[in-house]
């Protein structure tokens, strides 16, 4: 229960309760200057199933959450906003 609460914490939400986006992922990769396209291609994904993780469409499966990690020299608990320690 923990663990699912957990997640659901990191994800914004609208106002019919869908889940929007994984923002620290969005964020870092504006940080970066870097395009949707162009991140995907960093971690071997195309531009549109890069943007259905950052937009929360999809769950993102843990070899792209730390691959997604990898990239940006973070945490994957930095990412899920489970921590403020990059």
């Amino acid at each position: 229960m923990f663990l699912v609460s957990s997640i659901q914490n990191c994800l914004d939400y609208n106002n019919d309760g869908d889940y929007m986006k994984y923002k620290r992922i969005r964020d870092l990769r504006e940080d970066a200057d870097l395009t949707q396209k162009e991140m995907g291609a960093a971690i071997n994904l195309t531009q549109r199933a890069y943007a259905y993780y950052e937009n929360g469409e999809r769950t993102i499966p843990p070899e792209v959450l730390i691959a997604i990690a990898r990239f940006h020299k973070t945490s994957v608990d930095y990412l899920l906003e489970l921590t403020d320690k990059k």
